[in-house]
């Protein structure tokens, strides 16, 4: 099981690992072992919530795909067992932000000090611009 928060946790199960050449430099290493992950977790086939799996469907994000599955390469690290680690923490960080929920904004009028303020500085900032402005020439 795969803690995401305090609530939520993911089947090790619906997780599907792929391990591939890294590109890049690196020499013969690189060439020869498959330490690049790919991660891939089918979000409408996951034990998620459906409020949540609404919301990574809805998220725009660049891991997710138009068929719903979320796909999180890493290949930062030379050891396999490390972009393990760095995939998942991708995901957990990527299902843990869709989660949290936002505050409702509550419309509040502005107060008479700041729209006066906000007028003042409106009027400095036009008294200086007309500063600007070319002048006929007196000769």
């Amino acid at each position: 099981m795969i803690a995401i928060n305090d609530q939520l946790t993911l089947a090790d199960d619906e997780l599907e690992w792929q391990f591939i050449r890294a590109s890049g430099p690196g020499g013969q290493h690189v060439n020869k072992t498959s330490t690049a992950v790919q991660l891939v977790l089918d979000i409408r086939q996951s034990s998620l919530p459906d409020w949540l799996q609404q919301r990574l469907l809805h998220r725009a994000d660049h891991r997710i795909t138009q068929s719903g599955k979320v796909l999180i390469k890493c290949q930062q690290s030379r050891s396999q067992e490390q972009n393990r680690e760095l995939a998942l923490a991708q995901l957990t960080e990527l299902i843990a932000a869709a989660a949290v929920q936002q505050k409702k904004r509550k419309a509040t009028k502005p107060t008479y000090g700041s729209q006066q303020r906000r007028i003042q500085q409106k009027k400095q900032r036009g008294a200086t611009k007309s500063l600007r402005q070319n002048k006929p020439r007196s000769e």
